[in-house]
């Protein structure tokens, strides 16, 4: 068919995948909305004292049912469905998706505040840390591309014409000359207990990552457009990271790793940002509708599974430093309360609430402005993250 070849261009695809992300979320998330209000499926808000939080109260929960249509379907459509890392966004994906939704649905339906029990969250995001590290630790589709020198040697960058697709557990190390980690030489000091299993010691920091990574984006949504706006940020960076390290020019340009069949990746990375940019139509101040943990838990994981994929999962915590710090100031929080009231008789706070954006509410600034703040503080960070492919 005349002008079908364009599909076979990876820049072709994901600009309709984008497209047609953002329509699903801005069309049928509407129609989502009035359903989700005939339902009566609204927000229970417990009175905080911070301004304007009671007026939210009945506004629709589990809008993360508008992100997750609009992330599947065009990846569905206009992505390689026989690519592993595609596969394995998907599983992803759907997985948080449902522990997200099973807990939004007890909190609304069955009237219990609690909502899944955390012990069940927990199973279920390492349920999927498994599937995911034993997947990239184990499947020969995940490679990374080795140039032979003269010499015979190995390099990841392209000296000659002849190259072994390798199984390779490296990762990058931002920020450093010679930046390559191998889990397996880093692991290798439990050998004398585990042997040959001390290299399977990557699925429990597998597991790590993306429980750390997915609670992260569900404490920061907790205001107006925070949590979307935030991923569709780290999302840009990901598509940056996923076109360059699956173009074998770019990578040889830019001295990085190339892993072949990772470009695929850039179609869904832009798929999800269109996904969160189309769901803040209706989130951003004032929202119309909250993600709920349907769509925070599966964002963070989401995030968490590509960083691993692309090998920048080290970078987390500078590209993730907004899901970073709000982690970090309720453990901080919680951590002094305990200790205070142990020693002194009396709990004190770092912060006046916890997480850092409720802290800021507190001082005095407006929702719309806290939000604004951390999205440029997020594409500070991004920067930082994009300059890491010449800054070592």
């Amino acid at each position: 068919m005349a002008g079908a070849g364009v599909f076979q261009y990876i820049s072709f695809r994901a600009g309709m995948a984008t497209l047609l992300s953002l329509l699903i979320a801005m069309i049928f998330g509407g129609r989502l909305i009035r359903i989700l209000q005939r339902k009566q499926v609204g927000e229970s808000i417990r009175d905080l004292g911070l301004a304007g939080q009671m007026d939210k109260k009945g506004t629709p929960t589990m809008g993360g049912l508008i992100i997750l249509m609009a992330i599947l379907i065009p990846t569905l459509l206009f992505a390689r469905l026989d690519n592993i890392y595609i596969v394995l966004m998907l599983i992803s994906t759907i997985w948080l998706g449902i522990i997200g939704f099973l807990d939004d649905y007890i909190k609304v339906f069955r009237k219990n505040k609690e909502g899944l029990a955390g012990r069940f969250k927990i199973v279920g995001q390492i349920g999927i840390g498994i599937i995911v590290g034993y997947i990239l630790f184990t499947s020969d589709d995940v490679v990374v591309r080795q140039y032979v020198d003269s010499n015979g040697a190995l390099s990841p960058v392209d000296a000659t014409p002849s190259y072994l697709d390798v199984k390779s557990m490296i990762s990058t190390i931002p920020f450093f000359k010679n930046n390559e980690l191998d889990y397996c030489t880093m692991f290798s000091f439990a050998e004398p207990l585990l042997g040959q299993w001390a290299c399977y010691l990557y699925i429990p920091f597998v597991i790590l990552i993306i429980t750390a990574v997915s609670n992260g984006a569900n404490i920061t949504d907790g205001l107006d457009g925070l949590a979307a706006g935030t991923s569709a940020i780290i999302g840009i960076t990901l598509a940056i990271f996923a076109w360059v390290s699956g173009n074998s020019i770019l990578a040889d340009y830019l001295n990085i790793m190339f892993i072949p069949n990772s470009a695929e990746l850039v179609i869904f990375c832009t798929t999800f940002v269109g996904a969160c940019v189309g769901f803040l139509w209706y989130n951003s101040y004032p929202a119309q509708v909250f993600m709920g943990d349907t769509g925070s838990l599966s964002i963070g994981g989401i995030i968490a599974v590509l960083a691993l994929v692309l090998r920048k999962e080290l970078l987390i915590p500078v590209l993730c430093g907004i899901f970073l710090v709000e982690n970090l100031s309720v453990m901080l929080q919680v951590s002094y309360f305990k200790y205070t009231k142990k020693k002194y008789g009396e709990g004190r706070r770092i912060f006046k609430m916890s997480p850092l954006h409720h802290h800021y509410q507190k001082v005095g600034y407006h929702e719309a402005k806290i939000v604004s703040r951390f999205w440029i503080v997020g594409i500070m960070l991004a920067i930082l993250s994009l300059a890491t492919l010449k800054l070592r």
